[in-house]
This record gives structure tokens, C-alpha cells and sequence, in this order.
């Protein structure tokens, strides 16, 4: 599984973004994932239902399952979040796993920037942002992405991904720059 991620503030468009990009990194063949990371509690599930009264009686975990998905509600229960990696572990195989938040994971990433927000930007603290999309030009060292070309932000992200697996086949001795 190849992993990239997306960063930015609040209201940047991260999920709008990758919304877009989902069925244009489909398109190109490829078995898409999402690991959202959320800052706050959220609910999923429905308060009455049964799996919401089962979750509230103490249940550690619970699977609902459908004949068109299942879902695993696991309960923290005041141990300490699980990181990406251990995350990343419980997901079925797949091509590509896209990351929402983790704004400081050491993974690949495209920093999601508007200027209107008034938020500076992450890059130049984070060496694993590989590109910016932005809604406004930017004179920066990174690839500056139109924000709303999602077209070409699909291909940044599957040819970052392609480059990568390249790289990872061939032994880091021959790589430039490569400690021998």
C-alpha cells in the first residue's frame, strides 16, 4: 500500500478535495482507501439504534454488517489514540491509502492552502509536503497545484505514488544522493 496525505487548516477544502480526486484515482486503476483523522468526538452511529445501545452499554466494539457493508465501532474507552500507523495496519489491501489530517505525519503530502483564511503556510516547516494546491499563485520551491484543477492533482498524486514504488524497486545504493 502506497500512503499520501493531505494537510491544511480548517476550512482549506481537504475533503472537498479528495472527494474529487477519489473517482479520478479510480478512474486510473487504482483501489482508493481514506483514513480521516477527526480532532474531536464525532458519532457515526444513531442515537436509539441498537448498535448505539450496545456501544453505550460498554461494549468494547461492535460490527454492524449488511449485505452491502459492515462497519467496526471500536471504543477507546480512555486508552490512548492509536497512531497511523497502527491505523494504517487495519485497513484491507489496497493501492492507495489517502490520508485526511495527521498534518504532521512523516508521509508524502500535498499541503491544501487558501489564502483567504489568512493561515500560514505548513511547508516550510514539514520537509515530507511534496506540493501545495492553492487557489492563488505562489512563489514557493514546491509544486503549486490550481486547487480546483483536480485533474491534474489525480496525476501528481498517482505519478508521486508511481515514482515512489519505482524508487522503492531499485536498491538505495544506486539512488542519487543515496549514502553508499
Amino acid at each position: 500500500m502506497r500512503v499520501f496525505g493531505f494537510a491544511g487548516y480548517s476550512g482549506s477544502g481537504k475533503t472537498t478535495l479528495i472527494e474529487q480526486l477519489i473517482p479520478r484515482l479510480i478512474t486510473r486503476g487504482l483501489t482508493v482507501s481514506l483514513i480521516k483523522h477527526a480532532h474531536h468526538r464525532f458519532e457515526i452511529d444513531t442515537p436509539g439504534k441498537d448498535s448505539w445501545r450496545h456501544r453505550e452499554a460498554g461494549a468494547h466494539e461492535v460490527l454492524i454488517t449488511s449485505d452491502q457493508r459492515w462497519v467496526l465501532m471500536h471504543e477507546l474507552r480512555g486508552a490512548p489514540e492509536p497512531g497511523l500507523s497502527a491505523q494504517l495496519a487495519r485497513l484491507s489491501p489496497c493501492d492507495l491509502v489517502l490520508v485526511e489530517g495527521y498534518k504532521f505525519a512523516d508521509i508524502p503530502k500535498i499541503e491544501v492552502h487558501r489564502a483567504a483564511l489568512g493561515r500560514p503556510l505548513l511547508h516550510p516547516g514539514d520537509p515530507t509536503i511534496v506540493a501545495v494546491a492553492c487557489d492563488t499563485p505562489l512563489q514557493i520551491p514546491l509544486p503549486c497545484l490550481d486547487l480546483n484543477d483536480h485533474d491534474t492533482i489525480a496525476a501528481f498524486v498517482s505519478n508521486h505514488r508511481d515514482a515512489r514504488a519505482a524508487r522503492a524497486d531499485v536498491p538505495s545504493a544506486t539512488l542519487p544522493g543515496s549514502p553508499r
